[in-house]
């Protein structure tokens, strides 16, 4: 047994804090909690020789021959990001890496995270001596993003909240997710932005330095074992840098790996680093702790000057050696020789005490990871599960988020519904109360034909819904927060009562006052083709939104393929006079099947008549004749065709309406259910571009 005593972040979290002093902007924290862990548990994240390079295409012009154009060639060439580099992190310590813009600090830390696919990436990372796999690193890491990517709606408290439950286990109390929530908005000194919602451009929330602390709190929310951060104080002020990085302090000092970009610390930032690796062109120049800085920088002959800030003396050393002609080469050698001669702590290779599967049990055991149960001791993957939670508990949390999120946002909803009403109103006010004569039959195949494609336009404000969430979805599925499909899932729960209520609300407009046919049952019919029709609608704009990077060309695609989809519908063309290249269109089309669904419904009774008698040169140039010689012509034709055609005659049915548009292959109900079908299959896809594209992984 191995014999645990130093604290872990759940008791840190009820008294740590900063304290800062001066009148600032930003929330007040609390006062510096000093703890030194007695017998913390070693972890030791190790790396070796790791090298990862990129095909960059870019193109050579070519000198102009015998006064003729210049022209320009393609040529690839490899560009190294990282090149052999090594070294280690340890629990309770923080690694920082620094560097210019460019020197490979995104990417390291990308490739510490297992972020860059395996086969592009060269060398070994292990924990404890241990190769780690990607299901081990996801549940036991966390990995904080440069942007802060929040719920602008949310409160803090909130978001913390939402995280808790996520990545917290079922079996936890809620009275213990809020109390670890509410500790650890102490240790991120938010106490007094709790209720304040995060914000954005148009709506006003909490400051930046506050925004980076609740994209931490999120991530080390469920106490990770290993915490990446790519430029956690990028934009802040030094004092918001400051206490970002003395939470960060705080968490290694619990029991936690931590390793983190910084571009140009300050020195008070500099004082709670332990490590430093600086980069240059992919290339170690430095790795060894800050207070070691001043002799390394002397023995290789440029002392630091005295009352200057070493890392930026450091970095702009490194710079004026990049611009000479040997570039930062000799500063690498001397690194080696450096780190060979002057042996210390910081250098030596640490040693753990513990096996893998023992640190990370013994560190569960303490708090860590919060899982709750441990039944595979032998397997370091099975000790802590791969969701927290089961699927359906994931749904209600994400419904229950994104629902909070929107409700705040009225006017989203309030447009769609004017957007809704407006057009409900004017289709009603022109078509009012349709009859049944020959131009009324026209008329109300128009109708049918606009108010179907009408609701497919409606559902097109779903399309930057996932686009702006996107790289949220990312970050939070990166380390298993919820499944793909409880997103899938939860997102068609979501947008089900407002696609119902929209709907309803369509079909109340138009239904009694254009007249259609049906009564109750008909109306009911109508509403459900209605209803499948933005249901498929907005499934094929979510799955557009999907594989689509941006609004604007999502809005081009959606609008070009839904004119299309009423081009190919059997409106404007018959199915029989569709050549026969573009008839794969037709049955693609998602607006055939429910404009078909409401002509059967329609036209369905075979002993309504249409077209009686004289009404037949309605529509032609006989139309304006008077009805006396309308008859007279009627008698003429009866003769000739040896027929009887009085004015009473039915000469028109719904039958017959329907087989003029080709309507022949399915019935009301088949084409209520393709729509609805059409609506899964694009659900089903949207499931399939997460999985695909989400992988958040560099090639």
């Amino acid at each position: 047994m191995v014999e645990m005593s130093s604290p872990t972040i759940a008791p840190l979290l009820n008294n740590a804090g900063d304290h800062v002093t001066g009148d600032e902007a930003e929330t007040p924290v609390h006062q510096v909690l000093t703890m030194q862990p007695q017998n913390s548990i070693p972890f030791v994240l190790s790396f070796s020789n790791l090298t990862y390079s990129v095909r960059v295409r870019r193109k050579v012009a070519f000198p102009a021959i015998y006064g003729g154009r210049a022209e320009e060639a393609p040529v690839t060439r490899t560009k190294v990001l990282l090149h052999d580099i090594s070294g280690e992190a340890r629990d309770g310590e923080l690694l920082t890496v620094l560097g210019a813009s460019g020197s490979g600090k995104s990417t390291l830390i990308d490739a510490l995270a297992n972020r860059i696919a395996k086969e592009s990436l060269k060398g070994e990372v292990k924990l404890n001596g241990e190769k780690l796999h990607t299901k081990l690193l996801k549940v036991i890491s966390a990995y904080v993003m440069q942007d802060d990517l929040l719920y602008p709606m949310l409160t803090v408290e909130e978001t913390l909240m939402f995280s808790a439950q996520f990545r917290l286990p079922r079996t936890l109390s809620k009275s213990k997710k809020k109390g670890r929530v509410q500790s650890l908005i102490d240790q991120l000194g938010l106490r007094n932005a709790a209720k304040t919602i995060i914000g954005d451009e148009g709506h006003r929330g909490v400051s930046g330095g506050e925004r980076r602390r609740v994209s931490i709190g999120i991530d080390i929310i469920h106490d990770p074992i290993i915490l990446f951060l790519d430029e956690p104080t990028s934009g802040l002020d030094s004092t918001s840098a400051f206490m970002v990085v003395k939470v960060l302090q705080r968490i290694a000092q619990s029991g936690s790996i931590v390793i983190m970009s910084i571009h140009q610390p300050s020195n008070r930032i500099l004082g709670l680093l332990d490590r430093l690796i600086f980069l240059s062109h992919g290339q170690t120049v430095y790795s060894d702790s800050p207070f070691n800085l001043p002799q390394f920088f002397a023995d290789f002959g440029h002392p630091i000057p005295e009352n200057e800030n070493r890392t930026e003396f450091a970095l702009d050393l490194i710079r004026e050696l990049e611009d000479s002609p040997d570039g930062t080469n000799n500063l690498v050698e001397f690194n080696r020789k450096w780190k060979n001669t002057n042996r210390n702590s910081a250098t030596t290779p640490a040693r753990y005490d513990l096996s893998l599967k023992e640190a990370i049990s013994a560190s569960i055991s303490r708090g860590k990871l919060v899982s709750g149960e441990t039944n595979d001791a032998a397997n370091p993957t099975a000790m802590v599960p791969t969701f927290a939670n089961p699927i359906w508990t994931e749904m209600v949390v994400l419904s229950k988020r994104s629902f909070t999120n929107s409700w705040r946002m009225p006017e989203i909803f309030f447009v769609r519904f004017s957007a809704v009403m407006v057009t409900g109103f004017i289709l009603a006010t022109i078509f009012w109360r349709l009859d049944n004569s020959p131009k009324g039959i026209w008329e109300r195949l128009g109708f049918i034909a606009f108010a179907v494609s009408t609701t497919y336009y409606i559902c097109t404000e779903a399309l930057p819904v996932f686009i702006q969430e996107r790289y949220i979805f990312m970050r939070e599925t990166a380390y298993n927060a919820y499944r793909r499909s409880s997103y899938c899932l939860s997102h068609a729960l979501v947008s089900l009562p407002g696609l119902i209520f929209l709907s309803l609300l369509f079909v109340a407009l138009t239904f009694w006052a254009v007249g259609l046919e049906g009564g109750a049952s008909g109306f009911m019919f109508y509403f459900c083709v209605v209803l499948a029709s933005i249901w498929a609608g907005n499934s094929f704009v979510t799955f557009l939104s999907g594989i689509v990077p941006h609004v604007m060309i999502g809005y081009i695609i959606v609008v070009a393929l839904l004119g299309y989809f009423l081009l190919f519908s059997g409106f404007y063309m018959n199915r029989d006079r569709i050549p026969s290249y573009w008839i794969w269109f037709h049955y693609l089309s998602l607006v055939k099947y429910p404009y078909e669904a409401v002509l059967l419904n329609e036209f369905k009774d075979p002993m309504k008549c249409f077209v009686r008698g004289v009404q037949l040169f309605d529509n032609s140039q006989l139309g304006d004749l008077p009805n006396s010689i309308k008859e007279k012509l009627l008698e003429n034709i009866s003769e000739t065709l040896n027929v009887t055609i009085a004015s009473s005659t039915c000469l028109t049915s719904g039958a017959d309406i329907l087989l003029q548009q080709g309507i022949t292959q399915l019935n009301k109900w088949n084409c209520l259910w393709v729509t609805i079908a059409w609506g899964f299959f694009f659900r089903i896809l949207f499931y399939f571009s997460l999985l695909l594209g989400s992988k958040n992984k560099r090639r």
